[in-house]
């Protein structure tokens, strides 16, 4: 058997399962691989092997070979020790961008070396292109799928050795290609949330990683209003699972979270989504990631997102001499949140990101103020 050009990233979904389609009748010589990132924890909740079969019948239905590598330790000590990390400190990770970085174009790619391919292909919905001697990261023309936010930690060799098939077509179609062609993912549906999760429920996962401490629930101004299981199991702006009923003295209006003190073990809350404690207009971050190795300037004006499928949101970026960033937005930004990434572009053209340390939303400022 001849050695493939490409090697598919095949995860049991109909998005990588098309993109294969594309590239064979494309004429591409390829073979599938199967990556097991997470380790069955014995809950019967993982999909992998529901994922697996798929993916073996998504192959044979393509006539084309296909690979397993199992990197379930990898993405523990890569990906989910950072993740539980994260939460204990009271931050709020993002898993993809990490698994993205440290697996999918890191272990997977050398295992499609290992295999005598030149590149990989995956189900992401982005493009690449290149000018002159760079490779640029690049939105999907399906905005409403753009998956670059996720890849921005990828460089100049990851996109010199990648393909994204998808990156011009509109879900629909794809949909469509994989019901014409008789591919058994056509009608599966999409996975959300974080992958090793699923669709269990969230706070009863982390619980067996990061213990129940309960502690109190107070307004911005110091006033009790209930208890709370643990403040790494809430995120900024998050209103499920506070379980405030009417509180004596305050509106029937409902509860956010606004704030937390992981040292007091204090979670704060307000009513309305738009509560001015939720507001920020500057980041600080961790030090910062460039997709063509380097930034544009050392002061510059961009778009940005902090969060996936946000609308991007005009400001200016100060890069420090330590890499960090500070970022200050236009206009204020809702839950703005650290350890989660802010994303930058110029236009379609992803230039990179940063994980976001600290912000000037009031009771992080307040917080810092007390520590200096």
């Amino acid at each position: 058997m001849s050695q493939p050009d490409t090697i598919v990233g095949i995860s049991g979904g109909v998005d990588s399962s098309v993109a294969a389609l594309l590239l064979r009748d494309a004429g591409e010589s390829i073979a599938g691989l199967f990556m097991q990132n997470w380790a069955d924890d014995g809950s019967g909740d993982c999909r992998a092997e529901d994922d697996r079969r798929d993916a073996v019948a998504v192959c044979g239905r393509l006539g084309i070979p296909i690979h397993f590598r199992d990197f379930s330790g990898e993405y523990w000590s890569s990906v989910f020790e950072h993740f539980i990390a994260e939460y204990a400190a009271g931050r709020t990770p993002n898993p993809d961008v990490l698994c993205n970085k440290e697996i999918k174009f890191k272990h997977f790619l050398d295992a499609a070396h290992a295999l005598g391919a030149e590149r990989i292909a995956t189900g992401h919905y982005a493009r690449i292109a290149r000018d002159g001697k760079h490779w640029r990261l690049q939105r999907a023309v399906d905005r409403s799928k753009d998956q670059s936010y996720f890849l921005h930690q990828l460089g100049q060799s990851q996109l010199a050795a990648t393909t994204f098939p998808l990156g011009e077509l509109p879900k629909a179609d794809v949909r469509a290609m994989a019901l014409a062609a008789g591919l058994p993912t056509a009608a599966k549906k999409d996975s959300t949330g974080i992958c090793f999760i699923g669709e269990r429920d969230f706070r009863e996962f982390l619980s067996r990683y990061l213990p129940a401490k309960t502690g109190e629930m107070q307004t911005p101004d110091g006033r009790r209003i209930g208890e709370h299981p643990g403040v790494f199991y809430f995120t900024l702006g998050q209103r499920e699972g506070l379980n405030i009923g009417g509180v004596r003295g305050f509106d029937a209006a409902p509860w956010y979270v606004v704030g937390k003190d992981v040292g007091r073990n204090v979670l704060y809350v307000d009513q309305g989504s738009d509560s001015a404690f939720l507001q920020s207009d500057r980041a600080w971050t961790e030090t910062a990631h460039w997709i063509s190795g380097s930034p544009p300037s050392s002061k510059f004006a961009c778009t940005a997102q902090t969060r996936y499928r946000q609308t991007e949101e005009s400001c200016e970026v100060s890069v420090e001499d330590t890499g960090n960033l500070i970022v200050r937005f236009g206009r204020a930004q809702r839950a703005v949140t650290p350890g989660q990434s802010v994303v930058l572009y110029d236009g379609d053209t992803c230039l990179g990101g940063a994980v976001i340390a600290a912000t000037n939303a009031p009771i992080e400022s307040r917080q810092r103020e007390a520590a200096a």
